[in-house]
């Protein structure tokens, strides 16, 4: 090989996809992607490829952390909570899955550098439907097959480790949790950044940023381009799903509101942007 070609080479192994902020945009269920790639324990969603039925198991977390999973029926699971030492989180994802397409039943996927190329929204189909299922534990992992005691052991230990979640019916990826003695509500939205703060700012000066007595708006944290606003509060899931729809309903309207923000409100965006919260 000449001198010339070798650069090339070396040049070609040194190029990677360029950093994208919104990680899952132009996926179906943008902000469940986030949810289970961030915070949510235990949790799962089906996703069928472009142009086939093939369809891909979108997991929180696959055993060990691995990358992914080829079942020994041939079913493909793809796990989310995963290091990356990439660029492109999207990226990485869609190499394991490109992966996952050649590997033989009953073998895991492991991670390696996935170069340029397809994201996931190259390989997914945009009209697929992205339902998320919450489990209370990791015993899907073994649904089907004969687990051992020791198995059945280490499951339960790592269940005990899973903090309660439930995701919310009425409204898309809001997750309720409860961390003893706290109980918490992550909702991933999937506005542009600079109008939700000052849609929430104004209804927090307005009081209405609360979801129904006892709860409060205690800040916010950033995950893959979206924000992440986060209640604290005493009550369980279920009695936070009207509220929840009423929130949405006046967080709409604030949005629509594009006149300038009161000295009131200006203060009270002041204090959410520096309330940055991390709650897991």
């Amino acid at each position: 090989m000449g001198k010339k070609s070798r650069l090339k080479t070396k040049a070609a192994k040194k190029q990677r996809m360029p950093f994208v902020a919104r990680t899952f945009e132009g996926l179906p269920g943008e902000a469940d992607w986030i949810a289970l790639r961030e915070f949510v324990p235990s949790a799962s969603a089906y996703v069928r490829l472009a142009g086939s039925d093939r369809r891909v198991r979108v997991c929180s977390l696959l055993p060990g952390a691995g990358a992914g999973i080829v079942r020994p029926d041939g079913e493909i699971w793809l796990g989310l909570q995963v290091s990356h030492a990439y660029d492109d989180i999207s990226r990485d994802l869609a190499h394991v899955v490109e992966k996952a397409l050649e590997t033989e039943p009953g073998n895991p996927v492991l991670m390696d550098d996935p170069g340029v190329g397809a994201r996931l929204q190259d390989l997914v189909d945009p009209k697929s439907p992205f339902k998320v299922e919450v489990y209370d534990g990791f015993d899907y992992w073994i649904a089907g097959t004969d687990d051992s005691p020791e198995i059945a052991e280490l499951l339960a230990e790592a269940n005990d480790t899973i903090a309660p979640t439930v995701r919310l019916e009425s409204v898309d990826a809001a997750y309720w949790t409860e961390m003893a003695p706290h109980r918490y509500l992550r909702w991933v939205m999937t506005h542009e950044e600079r109008p939700l703060l000052d849609a929430l700012a104004r209804l927090r000066a307005g009081g209405g940023d609360t979801l129904g007595d006892g709860s409060k708006l205690i800040g916010h944290f950033r995950a893959h381009g979206l924000l992440v606003p986060v209640w604290e509060f005493e009550v369980e899931a279920a009695a936070l799903e009207e509220p929840a729809v009423a929130f949405a309903a006046r967080l709409y309207e604030a949005l629509a509101d594009d006149s300038p923000l009161t000295s009131e409100q200006r203060s009270a965006r002041s204090a959410l942007t520096s309330r940055q919260v991390t709650i897991r």
